[in-house]
């Protein structure tokens, strides 16, 4: 049998890292990020366990950028449903809510997302993180701002500071006040993005827990044996390629 192409490396390297965030989130979203093993992410997600130190530092790392695929896989579906526009107003009133949702649908994600993020560590700079923050920032540009170097960070820390408001255990804040908040600051139509009362019967803001749909763990060109067009490749610790 002839050594698979780069290419095809790439492609089995690009799954195996899929994988592995979607359990990431299975799990921590079913038992708890301290009740989530590195061991179980990997066994979930069908590969060999030192394949994980091969993507991701540790499970900080791991989980942080699952949930940021996450995010932004949910904002970029907000922006571009049906009906698409390109008003401002209406996509910055569709991140609101995009993000805001995440908090209502993801609790315990999102609750450990903000928790990491108080880490010494903060931030992971993953390409996850990156492509949340291109289109935030794009976002902002679009509604009108001037200055989109100092309004994007203002953005996150308020959609920041909402998302914990409405998961601090004890005294959480309702998300359709922290939505009035948000949309009064903003000078947004309570009407635009997802409103609250109409969520559930709206695309967008249909309460939908299944996440396959963000993590692309199928074949693009794979064939017979993993070299081309037709067939599939194995679901191992060799997806790395090495």
């Amino acid at each position: 049998m002839s050594p698979r192409s780069a290419s095809v490396n790439e492609e089995l390297r690009r799954r195996s890292r899929e994988r592995l965030l979607h359990a990431a989130v299975e799990l921590v979203s079913e038992h708890g990020y301290e009740a989530t093993t590195l061991g179980a992410i990997a066994d979930r997600a069908g590969s060999a366990r030192g394949l994980v130190s091969y993507y991701f530092p540790g499970k900080r790392q791991l989980v942080q950028s699952a949930v940021h695929r996450m995010m932004h896989r949910t904002l970029e579906e907000a922006l571009e449903r049906e009906p698409r526009t390109e008003d401002g107003r209406e996509r910055l009133a569709r991140a609101i809510d995009a993000i805001l949702g995440l908090a209502r649908d993801q609790p315990v994600l999102m609750r450990q997302h903000m928790a990491g993020l108080l880490q010494a560590e903060g931030f992971v700079q993953c390409p996850e993180q990156q492509r949340l923050s291109e289109l935030l920032g794009d976002t902002v540009a679009r509604y009108g701002s001037q200055n989109v170097g100092a309004d994007y960070p203002m953005l996150r820390a308020l959609l920041m500071g909402s998302v914990y408001a409405a998961l601090v255990p004890g005294v959480p804040m309702r998300v359709p006040v922290l939505r009035a908040e948000l949309f009064k600051r903003y000078q947004l139509d309570w009407e635009s993005g997802t409103p609250p009362e109409t969520a559930k019967g709206r695309p967008g803001g249909s309460h939908d827990n299944d996440l396959s749909r963000f993590f692309a763990t199928g074949a693009r060109s794979l064939g017979a044996d993993g070299q081309g067009p037709g067939g599939s490749a194995r679901r191992s610790g060799s997806d790395a390629g090495s």
